[in-house]
């Protein structure tokens, strides 16, 4: 089993769709939990790590495993045993890369 790093790449944030949407509206903001640059480590098993999404890892989890079981994405993905993913919120989605180690 590989440990896999978890990058943050981008948050995002639909205003327009967050004013129409959400309760707090736009003055929501973009996801709570997340920045660029951030690093997570997933070691194996359904372990969520400190400080995540628990909707995101939810989202991301398959491909994670995958990749930790030795799965590609090649020859969609230029490079092995990485790909990119993203949660599933339409309003302030986030974007992650997954890289076995």
């Amino acid at each position: 089993m590989n440990n896999v790093r978890i990058t943050v790449l981008k948050v995002a944030f639909d205003e327009a769709l967050a004013a129409r949407y959400l309760t707090d509206g736009a003055a929501a903001g973009p996801c709570p939990y997340f920045r660029p640059g951030d690093t997570f480590l997933y070691g194996g098993g359904a372990q969520m790590p400190a400080g995540f999404c628990p909707w995101a890892w939810v989202d991301i989890y398959a491909n994670l495993s995958a990749l930790a079981a030795g799965g590609t994405y090649t020859p969609w993905n230029n490079a092995e045993g990485e790909t990119v993913v993203c949660c599933t919120d339409g309003i302030r989605p986030v974007s992650f890369e997954l890289k076995a180690l």
